[in-house]
């Protein structure tokens, strides 16, 4: 890894996702520390935007306000092409409550008879980083990972849609993928790709 010297040694993560946090984390490696903004939060930003980038913005900057430090956002979704792109910036509370599997068990139900010609899906992921609330320059880098929404479940790690979304590439579902080989597939992981090479980790 490049030994690039960053204007920050931490940053807090605008997100209460254990996941996310895990899996940033170990993309960008020993060089800058990962908080969750738990620590500095008591309420999450209300994410009242049309787009990935715009909720991503608001929760950067949500974040830097709260905790005075560098702020990085993750806003990612799972876009169904037959739905015409739903539930996209609505993925994580496609359901309303229940968590994953409600949402899983909505997105089944929503192509339940399409064939697998029509469960083509993309997963997607905009990275946002604030040095400060006020920064007028944020950072902002985007990945997207192309694949299918399966019948049913199948596998076991990751969170989330991984469970359904099936990887060509692979040949399997993501929740069979290893971390290691996910971090490296991912939507976020070409989204952070990005990021590291703004940075000059690559």
């Amino acid at each position: 890894m490049s030994e690039a010297k960053l204007p920050f040694q931490q940053l807090v993560l605008a997100s209460g996702n254990a996941g996310k946090l895990k899996e940033l984390q170990a993309m960008l490696g020993d060089s800058v520390s990962v908080l969750p903004q738990s620590e500095f939060v008591a309420e999450e930003a209300v994410e009242d935007g049309l787009s990935f980038v715009e909720n991503a913005i608001i929760k950067a900057r949500h974040a830097c306000k709260a905790s005075g430090l560098p702020s990085l956002a993750d806003d990612s979704g799972i876009a169904a092409d037959a739905l015409s792109g739903a539930p996209g910036i609505y993925s994580a509370r496609y359901a309303g409550v229940g968590g994953d599997a409600a949402n899983n068990a909505k997105l089944l139900q929503a192509l339940e008879g399409l064939s697998t010609e029509q469960r083509g899906a993309r997963f997607i992921s905009v990275l946002v980083l604030m040095l400060h609330a006020d920064d007028p320059t944020p950072i902002i880098c985007e990945g997207v990972w192309y694949g299918s929404i399966l019948n049913e479940s199948r596998g076991d790690h990751g969170f989330g849609y991984d469970p359904l979304f099936w990887v060509p590439e692979a040949n399997c579902s993501s929740a069979e993928l290893s971390p290691a080989e996910k971090n490296r597939l991912s939507h976020r992981a070409k989204a952070m790709a990005q990021l590291r090479a703004r940075l000059g980790l690559n």
